[in-house]
């Protein structure tokens, strides 16, 4: 499909660049337009007036917004912090994206779902998070989605990349460590890759300039905007990622004595929160609109191990 860069002065607010997945779109989104990152000093997304103040200021065509609180277990403890930045941040942005005509990206999580399911989740499978890290994503997408922004809003799964804290960086550390790893092996999905994300997300982008051609976006993204899940293609288990990541690693490095990763259930590993079972998630629509396939998850593994 046709992908256009933003018009002469057209700007992209970006969060969380330091994150994972704001560390790539930094990349992913320069030959677009100019990018603008505040560090957290500039917008502190745990302050809604920190996050209004910058919108103002920049006034942005585009707020792309990968910044969340992810400590998962933490959050059971730290409610309000979750709820701060991971609802009532979105919830400015969206108030003030309508306001300027601005269009928002913003990044969920399969967590908004119970993961009581059979088969991989859609876009409009009913949701009920488990954990308060899940309800408070949920609450932020209900507020950008009431917001009356033209927006999108990227539903991913069990993100990882060369940068930051993640699964793989973790499992990689530990093997070279310990003789034994035990690794949950209940809990279904699919690694989805940082760089896949931000390649995703500068791409659509691209695609709704190419369809607005420089005039406003709010008609282009009540055609196209919406939900869209954007996860890793394939499925496998914590236990299977981590075995594969290592048994890979081990071709690479014959030398080094790496853990052996045995398979345990949850009931074993028990943690402050309850993690989906299933958290497989249909990317059809993504497709269908947009002709982006994610990257299988085996693929992206080797990609990642090769930049380590």
């Amino acid at each position: 499909m046709e992908r256009s860069a933003l018009p002469a002065g057209g700007r992209i607010l970006l969060t969380g660049a330091t994150g994972q997945v704001g560390g790539e779109l930094l990349q992913t989104l320069k030959p677009l337009g100019e990018v603008i990152a505040p560090a957290r000093a500039e917008m502190d997304l745990a302050r809604a007036a920190s996050v209004r103040k910058t919108i103002r200021a920049v006034r942005p065509r585009w707020i792309v917004n990968p910044g969340a609180y992810t400590a998962v277990d933490k959050a059971e403890s730290e409610p309000e912090s979750a709820y701060a930045i991971n609802a009532e941040a979105v919830k400015v942005m969206g108030q003030e994206a309508r306001a300027i005509g601005a269009g928002v990206i913003h990044f969920s999580t399969d967590y908004v779902f119970d993961g009581s399911a059979s088969a991989p989740y859609c876009e409009t499978d009913a949701t009920g998070p488990v954990s308060v890290y899940g309800a408070s994503k949920l609450a932020g997408e209900k507020a950008l989605a009431e917001s009356g922004a033209g927006h999108m809003i990227f539903r991913t799964s069990w993100v990882y990349g060369v940068r930051g804290k993640n699964f793989l960086l973790t499992i990689l550390k530990l093997a070279r460590e310990r003789e034994t790893l035990c690794v949950v092996a209940d809990q279904y999905g699919a690694p989805t890759w940082s760089r896949d994300l931000a390649k995703m997300t500068a791409e659509v982008i691209g695609q709704c300039e190419a369809v607005a051609r420089g005039s406003e976006l709010a008609g282009v993204l009540a055609d196209v905007g919406g939900f869209y899940h954007a996860a890793g293609a394939g499925e496998t288990t914590w236990y299977g990622f981590a075995a594969e990541a290592v048994r890979l690693q081990r071709e690479r490095e014959p030398a080094v004595r790496f853990a052996d990763i045995e398979a345990i259930t949850s009931a074993a590993y028990p943690t402050p929160a309850k993690r989906p079972a299933n958290s497989r998630m249909d990317c059809s629509r993504l497709m269908e609109r947009f002709g982006w396939k994610m990257m299988d998850w085996q693929d992206s593994l080797r990609k990642v191990l090769a930049e380590l």
